[in-house]
């Protein structure tokens, strides 16, 4: 048997992390097993589909390098065979049309309410005679079709995360609409729990991998698969990506769509890393980095927690963090580059090129996201800086004047590198009697507005190559004390 499995997100909105991790799965486990992994698009809400989502979604699995095998295959594009479906059941007797309105359906539920008892549909138009159908339709009336489910009737499947899997048939809510309203001898809008399966029988899926959400839909699928004479596939219900309350991660939690996560500076090969893990533990339980090659390798099912998986935002940015530093410089300098544009920042990207890679390789061992960047060389952007609380206070110490003059003096007569630098701090330590620490203090405060930050020479020599290192320790001076 050759593994086939899908991934059927719906265009309603942009890709979720959820769905994300649920193809994520399904991909480590049909390369696992030398399978195929389609890509379905579950469009039949045509109310709330925009093509703009669906852009979305195959914009995400393509930058996270979930490559498909087959598809995108457009459930809008198949209606002609969920209406066979449809009618192939009523020709069984397996479905029948239901002629009832909205308001005796809520007054059905309200004195089931009353009652004590959960609301249900009591199948009362199961067993319509012709004349009734007939009365029904002399009213106007449009009618659904559903779907004949055995009250006594017991469903089981071995999930392959939950093991045995138990429903009775009297817990489904009665007989399920599959198609909704439409005129007698048509048929309506076929709904989720109908066409998925139709979908799943057509395109030969093996094996259904999805959240646990979905278990309550299994049942009704089981006996819609048998409805329809097909073999029923393996499941397997993945634990819910929680937020630290333990609530199932939402739009309330702010980030949730791939496209924010990348928007953000999350590289893909750390967040489809990130997202394995959520859920998903390898066999060396040491092991926290890997491609998507490398977990396919050893990915089972047997090793998916049945508990939802916390997000936790520290460990996704210290793994981003890791690639981050992993990158060749050049690498990563077209990867912030778009960055520093979008701030405004000026520059001339082909012209500037050697420098904006000096400012990245500065830069790159501190960051954990790539728009951190913004924040963090703007004062390399700037004309002028602002003076922190602290770097105010360093500039105001005694002999701060002295070294920002003694430093002014030994570059106006010099060239700057990286050698020249470090022999200019050595003569203004010595000229000044000052400690090392004082002079570094003080330097690093005129120049970048703090008294902590990166490597200062390399600091210094990217602001001198822009010509702004002189107005800073001239402003600074300003601000100093005399000695």
């Amino acid at each position: 048997m050759t593994v086939r499995v899908r991934i059927a997100p719906s265009p309603t909105g942009n890709l979720h992390i959820g769905t994300a991790r649920t193809a994520v799965f399904n991909w480590l486990f049909a390369r696992h097993h030398g399978g195929q992994f389609i890509l379905r698009i579950e469009d039949t809400d045509q109310e709330r589909s925009r093509p703009e989502f669906t852009q979305n979604i195959l914009d995400g699995l393509t930058w996270l390098g979930l490559t498909w095998d087959e598809g995108p295959f457009f459930q809008s594009q198949r209606l002609a065979l969920y209406e066979q479906a449809v009618r192939t059941l009523l020709d069984k007797g397996l479905a029948y049309y239901c002629y009832c309105t909205e308001d005796e359906l809520e007054a059905m539920r309200s004195a089931q309410k009353a009652r004590g008892e959960a609301p249900r549909y009591d199948n009362r138009h199961r067993h319509l005679t012709p004349a009734e159908q007939a009365a029904f339709v002399a009213q106007g009336r449009q009618p659904v079709v559903r779907f004949k489910i055995d009250d006594d009737r017991t469903i089981s499947w071995t999930d392959l995360v939950r093991g045995t899997v138990t429903w009775q048939g009297s817990d489904l809510g009665g007989d399920m609409v599959i198609a909704r309203r439409a005129p007698v001898g048509e048929i309506g809008q076929p709904l989720y729990n109908f066409v998925v399966v139709v979908d799943d029988i057509d395109m030969g899926m093996t094996h259904i991998i999805r959240g646990e959400d979905h278990i309550a839909n299994t049942a009704k699928q089981i006996l819609l698969y048998e409805a329809l004479g097909a073999a029923v596939p393996q499941f397997g219900h993945t634990p819910l990506i929680l937020n630290q309350a333990g609530q199932k991660l939402s739009k309330r939690d702010g980030v949730t769509s791939i496209s924010d996560f990348r928007k953000m500076g999350y590289l893909p090969q750390a967040l489809v890393n990130y997202m394995t893990l959520l859920g998903w533990s390898p066999p060396d339980s040491t092991q926290e980095r890997f491609t998507l090659a490398e977990a396919a390798a050893v990915f089972g099912f047997d090793r998916v927690n049945r508990a939802g998986a916390k997000f936790d935002w520290d460990k996704l940015n210290w793994l981003n963090g890791q690639y981050l530093h992993d990158l060749p410089v050049p690498e990563l300098t077209d990867l912030l580059i778009p960055y520093w544009q979008e701030a405004g920042y000026a520059f001339d990207p082909v012209a500037d090129r050697a420098w904006l890679e000096r400012l990245a390789a500065l830069l790159g061992p501190s960051l954990s996201r790539l728009d951190e960047a913004v924040a963090m060389s703007q004062l390399f952007f700037s004309e002028t800086v602002t003076l922190d609380g602290e770097a105010q206070a360093q500039l105001q110490q005694d002999g701060a004047a002295a070294v920002l003059t003694a430093i002014l003096a030994a570059i106006e007569t010099r060239g700057l590198d990286a050698e020249t630098a470090s022999g200019v701090l050595k003569e203004v330590t010595k000229s000044t009697g000052l400690k090392r620490g004082m002079v570094m203090r003080t330097l690093r405060a005129a120049l970048t507005g703090a008294v902590h930050g990166p490597d200062l020479t390399q600091a210094w020599l990217l602001l001198h190559e822009r010509g702004t290192d002189r107005p800073r320790l001239q402003a600074a001076l300003a601000v100093a004390q005399p000695a």
